[in-house]
């Protein structure tokens, strides 16, 4: 298995090599060469299996030359030993034919953890044999910051760099990441937006000079083996609600697009999936590119649900290649006007091809509230501001008889002053998290500004 860039230019490398270089050298990002495939038969034989093992079986044939089934067992049996519920990612029916599945019984309370905690014991497996250290440089919306420095902290070979957007992020997602005492581990609070702190992030990708000194690698979802590894949950919710012999729809509260982009690899590689609907608050680029064909930047409205308050939606650019003929010439036009014009036009074949693949939908500030107060009554559900933007989206494209699954991403608590508003219940953190408020925080402020930031990874990092 190799992979290739969505821009058609960098070198085709191992899993291995692709996953510790992260962006490729073009600007692009790692997919794989061909999409391994799983019968119908093989499907079905997932079936009452482990978590665990069902991420081996899916897993397996996209890493196998750069890990043993040894190797790539024991790294799962880690990441997920320490997840609060045995099912890792349960079900919970929401009315006739519309489920949540739960994916905050994670470390850090996310859907994060799925990839961050697998990445971690994969990252120090390969780093062990090739005798490397690295430097992680991270941007987060507010879960991959803390799910990162979960995963990574206290190890020897890392040191980790986290930059968010200061002001930005729930009191709980800061402190997640500023109260680890770790010393490989670093919280830095960028004066700008989530978008801000994702360019910066690839500008030091693209200063190879810098990239090099350092051992620059990545674990934004921009790695292949994020995406890879939430592939897996979408196996087990639909093999759950009866796949291979009946199809299921995915609804996914959508940012960064790595979420739901798994969700069309799950699709590829044979899983029954019917739709995919991206679910968006009112940052809602997604779903006026869908509708419009027109993707144009107009800038970041904070919400509710911050980790949603995108407007470059990075994984988008490995759905354009799939729908460009996987013609990296193309997508490496796309993403230059975006860079240059702040925006571009889908070709209407394009277009066509992603409206075949997802749907959409758009949710205001007042919806996502009244959603989080109205499931409480008809559910007895508590939902997170983005897992209620996905439910409202979800319930909107329900077509019986085919399950709709929509993804909770986030455990309620980590947005106590959102879901308070709504509903007058104040969720509490997990016992395993109460004293949160109480450790003492370590954070640096930094400027929206390539030189002082790489100034700040070079002085922090171990030598």
């Amino acid at each position: 298995m190799r992979y290739i860039s969505t821009r058609g230019q960098a070198p085709a490398l191992s899993f291995g090599e692709a996953m510790l270089t992260g962006l490729a050298r073009d600007g692009g990002l790692y997919v794989p060469e061909t999409v391994p495939t799983m019968t119908p038969a093989e499907i079905a034989a997932l079936a009452g299996q482990s978590y665990e093992e069902v991420a081996f079986r899916v897993m397996r044939p996209f890493v196998a030359e750069t890990f043993s089934e040894n190797e790539l067992r024991g790294a799962i049996a880690r990441a997920y030993a320490g997840f609060g519920h045995v099912a890792r990612a349960p079900l919970v029916q929401l009315e006739p034919g519309h489920f949540l599945l739960e994916l905050f019984h994670g470390p850090t309370l996310a859907f994060k953890d799925f990839a961050m905690q697998i990445i971690g014991q994969l990252f120090q497996i390969e780093l062990a044999k090739q005798g490397r250290r690295v430097t992680i440089v991270g941007a987060t919306s507010g879960d991959t910051g803390s799910a990162a420095i979960e995963a990574f902290k206290g190890l020897d070979n890392v040191d980790v760099f986290i930059l968010f957007p200061h002001g930005r992020v729930s009191e709980v997602q800061r402190r997640q990441m500023t109260t680890p005492a770790e010393a490989n581990v670093h919280a830095l609070a960028l004066d700008g937006t989530f978008d801000d702190c994702q360019n910066r992030l690839k500008d030091m990708f693209n200063d190879f000079a810098f990239r090099d000194e350092v051992g620059l690698a990545g674990v934004n979802s921009i790695n292949f083996a994020r995406v890879l590894a939430q592939i897996v949950y979408y196996f087990t919710a639909a093999v759950s609600l009866g796949a291979p012999e009946r199809a299921i729809s995915f609804t996914v509260p959508t940012g960064n697009f790595g979420d739901i982009f798994a969700g069309f690899l799950a699709k590829e590689m044979g899983l029954p999936i019917d739709k995919l609907v991206i679910a968006t608050n009112q940052n809602d680029i997604l779903h006026r590119c869908l509708t419009t064909g027109e993707y144009r930047m107009d800038g970041v409205k904070p919400s509710i649900s911050p980790s949603m308050d995108i407007q470059i939606s990075s994984n988008f650019e490995r759905a354009l290649f799939w729908a460009y003929g996987r013609d990296g010439k193309a997508v490496a036009q796309l993403m230059e006007e975006l860079k240059t014009a702040g925006g571009f036009t889908v070709s209407q074949g394009a277009l066509q091809s992603l409206r075949e693949t997802y749907a959409s939908g758009r949710v205001s500030e007042k919806e996502t509230s009244a959603t989080i107060a109205e499931e409480v009554t008809r559910s007895g559900e508590l939902l997170c501001p983005h897992s209620a933007v996905g439910v409202r989206v979800g319930r909107a494209h329900l077509a019986p008889p085919v399950p709709m699954v929509t993804l909770a991403t986030a455990h309620p608590a980590k947005f106590p002053d959102a879901v308070e508003a709504a509903t007058g219940i104040r969720p509490p953190l997990p016992p395993r998290m109460a004293d949160l408020f109480d450790r003492p925080e370590r954070v640096a402020r930094v400027p929206n500004d390539l030189a002082a930031l790489e100034a700040v990874v070079r002085e922090g990092r171990r030598a």
